[in-house]
């Protein structure tokens, strides 16, 4: 019996014929899709959108080079009040925040063991200056003594030398001897010793007491300067404000005992700023007393110098005061957080650009161009900056369009398509 046609059996080579066509047609659309999906990933990758980014303009002019720290407002005054004994705190007049004037009470301390120790030490002067009238009293009446022994010494001497007279009177008429006449000799001439050496004795006396007297005087104006001071702790203690101004602290806890120094209030002038700021030590050698500065805080510049600057950097870090020029401006609040950048010197005639997040210091940089729709890559290298600036050394022209933004992770292509 006679096989059909749909019963032949196809040859191998038909099959394979067959299986490559069918491959065929699967591949090239999967190819190109394929295609579609890499040359959509290299666009996303090397693209950037325009509006990302920050663009600037290089151009020719003068550059006043800065170096940049950061700082932070404070009051222009503020002092703080430490308690001048120990003690605790028995009424608290004020809250922080107040407004106070001269002389505001802010608090109150227990001062009785103060005045007690101060009523001992009044007691103790008295008798120190009555120890000092018993003094002159003594020496008054010793030194007198004295010289009522010199006025009777100087009398019977003169007695004496009346005798010697009268003696060698005698004797030339010859009713004297010679010994009459050398006993009374003797006689006046040891008086005359004796009157020496108490005429010495009372100016010994005198020096020995007006020193004793002195010394008393002195130990009394110690002991009043010391008093002194004692009173005016205890005044002190009363704790006033000094000056009119802002509370802006204070220990507020009614029977909380204090140590003697211990900060218990704090007064700002919170009308009135300045800035302290720090920056690297490595510009150690470009900020003096007097450097101007220009402080940014937002949109805000502001002017001043340099007033006070640590002799010393710690863990690398210059320390430093700015008064500013404007110190009652009023985006000033105390804490704000500041830009600082001190002015160092003026270069004319210099390429540059506007500083960016890319400024990292001097040095060479990978840079962008804009050229059309695409960024091509540059190599740079600047020099000096301000809070406005960058200079340029090499790698860029007045006129050329730079990239400010940070592309560094784009550092390795030479071109980037704009979007």
């Amino acid at each position: 019996m006679e096989q059909s046609n749909m019963d032949r059996v196809i040859s191998p080579a038909t099959r394979r014929k067959e299986l490559r066509k069918r491959l065929i047609k699967i591949a090239i659309p999967a190819g190109i899709a394929i295609g579609g999906i890499i040359a959509c990933v290299s666009m996303m990758q090397t693209g950037i959108k325009r509006s990302s980014l920050s663009i600037g303009v290089a151009d020719r002019g003068t550059l006043e080079t800065s170096v940049a720290g950061s700082g932070r407002v404070a009051p222009a005054f503020e002092q703080i009040i430490n308690s001048p004994i120990a003690s605790r705190i028995v009424e608290v007049y004020c809250k922080e925040g107040d407004s106070v004037n001269a002389g505001t009470p802010l608090l109150r301390l227990d001062l009785q063991s103060a005045e007690n120790e101060l009523k001992a030490l009044a007691d103790e002067r008295q008798h120190k200056l009555y120890e000092l009238q018993q003094t002159r009293l003594n020496n008054h009446t010793y030194l007198t003594d004295l010289e009522m022994q010199v006025k009777v010494k100087g009398m019977a001497l003169s007695h004496l030398q009346a005798d010697v007279a009268n003696e060698r009177r005698l004797d030339s008429i010859g009713s004297g001897t010679g010994d009459r006449v050398r006993q009374a000799e003797l006689a006046y001439e040891t008086g005359r010793l004796e009157l020496d050496q108490l005429r010495q004795q009372l100016a010994n006396a005198r020096n020995v007491k007006n020193a004793e007297l002195e010394m008393k005087r002195l130990e009394l104006d110690i002991f009043d300067k010391s008093l002194q001071e004692k009173q005016r702790t205890f005044n002190d203690a009363s704790l006033r404000s000094p000056r009119a101004a802002t509370l802006t602290y204070i220990t507020d806890q009614i029977g909380r005992r204090i140590a003697e120094g211990e900060k218990v209030a704090v007064i700002s002038d919170l009308s009135h700023f300045k800035v302290g700021a720090e920056l690297s030590d490595t510009y150690a050698d470009r900020i003096a007393i007097g450097s101007r500065v220009v402080v940014i805080s937002g949109q805000t510049e502001l002017t001043g110098k340099v007033t006070r600057l640590t002799p010393q950097s710690k863990n690398g870090i210059i320390e430093f005061s700015v008064s500013l020029d404007d110190d009652d401006h009023p985006r000033l609040r105390s804490g704000l957080k500041t830009e600082v950048h001190v002015l160092c010197d003026i270069r004319d005639n210099v390429v540059r650009i506007p500083t960016g997040t890319y400024f990292k210091g001097p040095g060479h940089y990978d840079m962008f161009v804009v050229d059309g729709d695409k960024l091509h890559h540059r190599k740079v290298q600047l020099g000096e900056s301000n809070y406005d600036f960058v200079e340029v050394i090499s790698g860029i022209s007045p006129g050329d369009s730079i990239v400010t933004s940070d592309l560094n992770s784009y550092k390795n292509k030479s071109t980037i398509k704009l979007k």
